[in-house]
């Protein structure tokens, strides 16, 4: 909420604001929606001037309307759905991987997180902490913003493989330091999946409260609000057996599916994002 102060618009001087203040009228809000009329008797001031000072006030801090099924319309037109070339990790996803959003593959180690982004055509920056994903991110954006094309074509995807492996090392002894850095990050790639209308996909370790207790994503409770879906990948058989290629794919969150839905995949089958329907030159 924003406070009144001096010099946050012209006329609204310092000792307007100690007379309103002593009328208890402290921050935007209270202002424009006060009876500017009674206002002006009980704090002697010009009724003329504080409705010229509640027009510019309106003008810079109210939203401007919108009707819903424009809004509708805007959103449907800036999203695209990146098929993963998986009918049944397609049919999990509402059709596939969507544009203006964040999508999270999360796993034990060897789940098959890595197997479900091997695509083709693509350009690999290899980051070693958080500092250099936050300088790769940037760089990218500056990229976009500019209109630069790369050689491969236009991008429709940004992967993360993985956020926890960058984020763990921050969250011991300086812990806010550490959950800026992740909020800092999150930002960064939720304003490049809806600025720029790609598919950004994070991959993310799993954990349990207990040695009996259920998987849960990495990262806690902040981070839980960065991706729009998550998806749980574990064996199919419940228990690691080397070389098995089964895995169960289950949605965790979605905001256009019910979450527990559950699909099997063979990521040693074929059964994985396809690189000939999933390339940084395909069109929206």
């Amino acid at each position: 909420m924003v406070v009144l102060r001096a010099g946050l618009c012209p006329g609204l001087t310092e000792d307007m604001i100690q007379l309103l203040r002593a009328n208890g009228i402290r921050t935007v809000v209270d202002f424009v929606s006060s009876d500017l009329e009674d206002v002006a008797q009980k704090c002697s001031l010009s009724y003329k001037a504080l409705v010229a000072v509640r027009r510019v006030l309106l003008a810079q801090f109210s939203a401007f309307p919108a009707n819903g099924a424009d809004l509708y319309e805007e959103l449907k037109s800036s999203t695209a759905i990146l098929p993963t070339g998986s009918p049944s990790l397609d049919q999990l996803l509402d059709s596939g991987l969507y544009t203006g959003e964040v999508t999270e593959l999360m796993g034990a180690p060897g789940s098959g997180k890595t197997q479900l982004e091997a695509l083709q055509r693509i350009q690999v920056v290899r980051v070693f902490n958080i500092y250099e994903v936050l300088s790769a991110l940037q760089e990218l954006r500056d990229r976009l913003s500019q209109q630069v094309v790369s050689s491969m074509g236009p991008l429709k995807m940004v992967v993360l493989d993985s956020v926890s492996a960058v984020i763990y090392p921050l969250l011991g002894g300086r812990q806010s330091e550490g959950l800026a850095l992740m909020m800092q990050l999150s930002r960064e790639l939720k304003t490049l999946a809806r600025e720029f209308s790609l598919a950004v996909v994070v991959t993310n370790q799993v954990t349990r409260d207990s040695s009996t207790g259920p998987l849960k994503p990495a990262l806690g409770r902040s981070w839980s609000f960065v991706p729009s879906t998550r998806v749980l990948l574990e064996s199919k058989e419940g228990s690691w057996e080397k070389g098995t290629s089964q895995r169960a794919a289950s949605l965790a969150k979605s905001p256009r599916q019910p979450t527990g839905i559950q699909v099997e995949l063979d990521i040693g089958n074929g059964d994985v994002l396809e690189p000939s329907l999933v390339t940084p030159t395909q069109e929206l």
